[in-house]
């Protein structure tokens, strides 16, 4: 893709929405049947004919997922969130070579420098900048109806929201960027966590507003109204709002017909699970999740990192999440453990597995949280048994708000492993230095945010200072 501006002044990774468009668009349509099936085209697109046709325009949009699912902060490939932040917190132990980037996370000794801080930032503006060009074709769209051009919006909105929402909270203060006007970015400044949530309950009660409660297709690859409601659930308990990450939790489950609890734990992540509320698609049909081929390994040492093993002995006795969801390896001498929730990291006759963004489990366990703090400990123990229930434990012996809130983080641990969770439930709760200082040496307190990437600081002085610490 051919940059706009000089390679020298590429902040935020930008290249103009004509070519990735007309790049990405044909390779969705070649991979991605269950976005659109349209003729590739035999030109190169143009912005405008691109949202002057409701096929191409949802493609465009379609493009954007593949790159959420295979690039940047939601991948579930080893540069991902699951994996970098497992390593630097208590979930995984890295077994790589000490010039890896990982060992770096690992060992909490990151720098301004480090590829991966970097390319976060710049993947997920790149990914920013995209879905702010989709919404502008969108509004200026003399051909698409008034419905096509809400559902549009409703997605772009939402993609907007979830990615700031993730940034905010692994660099504290950062610019939320809502044009494709690169004379305005380069000069953007960044705001507060307090005020970037704001901007992103603003896009989602949008989105919400736009979207439908039923899926665009028979399959749960486009966030419908709920995948919103499990964002704003998210962002309501990580805010401390309370009730309305009651409210918004109780939205999604509520719906019985579309969100079922099976009560099996081998079925969580296939693809047709019906706790399940938004997935990325594979990139081709018979490929699964690059979380399970990340993951997965068949032989020790482990090429990269595994479960750690204080993390393996934290389960409870009984835990069927224990013995359902972690895998052992051994040569014989040595042994060690790998997440199993997904299990086809092989080609399958049709994919079995997608890559699951949000599922009903974190839900109950958020609503569980919410209501605890409340004050409401009769229903919140309801929601944190079901979850335990679930994996074949009794019901908690937590009777106060404290010890209830505690098995909750504690819960959300055993649940929740290796999906990006950890270290962002340790932060909120101010657990981070209690949690990590034993375990991890190189562990700081400045550590709870990521350094801004230095070239940025050298691109835009509106982004200083840079993080303490650093």
């Amino acid at each position: 893709m051919k940059n706009i501006i000089q390679k020298s002044k590429s902040h935020y990774f930008v290249t103009t929405a004509i070519r990735f468009f007309s790049i990405c668009i044909p390779l969705l349509m070649l991979s991605c049947d269950d976005f659109v099936q349209v003729d590739v085209p035999s030109t190169q697109l143009s912005s405008p004919l691109v949202f002057e046709n409701n096929s191409t325009a949802t493609a465009a949009l379609g493009a954007i997922y593949a790159q959420i699912r295979d690039n940047g902060l939601l991948t579930g490939n080893p540069n991902g969130m699951q994996s970098k932040l497992g390593e630097y917190t208590d979930e995984l132990t890295f077994y790589g070579a000490g010039g890896q980037t990982d060992a770096s996370f690992y060992n909490n000794i990151l720098l301004p420098t480090n590829m991966d801080v970097k390319n976060w930032w710049n993947t997920t503006y790149q990914q920013l900048y995209t879905t702010n060009a989709l919404l502008e074709g969108v509004e200026n769209s003399k051909s698409l109806t008034a419905f096509q051009k809400e559902r549009l919006r409703g997605e772009g909105l939402f993609i907007r929201a979830l990615l700031h929402f993730h940034l905010t909270n692994l660099y504290g203060a950062i610019p939320y960027v809502k044009t494709t006007d690169y004379t305005a970015n380069t000069k953007i400044s960044k705001m507060g966590t307090t005020k970037v949530y704001e901007n992103v309950e603003v896009d989602l009660l949008e989105s919400e507003a736009l979207l439908d409660v039923e899926y665009i297709s028979s399959e749960r690859i486009r966030p419908n109204k709920a995948t919103v409601q499990a964002l704003l659930a998210r962002l309501y308990l990580y805010s401390g709002r309370w009730a309305e990450a009651a409210n918004s939790a109780s939205a999604v489950l509520n719906n019985s017909l579309l969100y079922v609890d099976d009560g099996n734990l081998e079925t969580v992540f296939l693809k047709n699970n019906l706790g399940n509320i938004w997935q990325l698609l594979p990139d081709t049909d018979g490929r699964n999740t690059l979380e399970a081929e990340t993951h997965v390994f068949l032989q020790g040492p482990p090429p990269v990192s595994a479960l750690s093993l204080d993390f393996v002995n934290s389960f409870e006795a009984g835990d069927l999440r224990r013995t359902q969801w972690i895998k052992e390896v051994t040569n014989g001498t040595n042994v060690w453990y790998h997440a199993y929730k997904y299990k086809a990291y092989n080609n399958s006759q049709g994919s079995l597995e997608y890559s699951i963004v949000f599922r009903i489990a974190e839900l109950y366990l958020i609503r569980a949280e919410a209501r605890a703090q409340q004050g409401e400990l009769i229903t919140a123990l309801e929601d944190l048994n079901k979850i335990r229930n679930k994996a074949g434990l009794s019901n908690t012996l937590a009777v106060t708000k404290e010890q209830i809130i505690s098995a909750i983080v504690k819960e959300r641990k055993s649940e929740l492993f290796t999906e990006g969770h950890r270290f962002f439930d340790l932060k909120r709760n101010m657990l981070l230095d209690e949690t990590l200082t034993a375990t991890k040496p190189g562990w700081d307190t400045n550590d709870q945010l990521l350094p801004l990437p230095e070239t940025e600081l050298l691109l835009n002085p509106n982004l200083k200072p840079q993080n303490t610490g650093y």
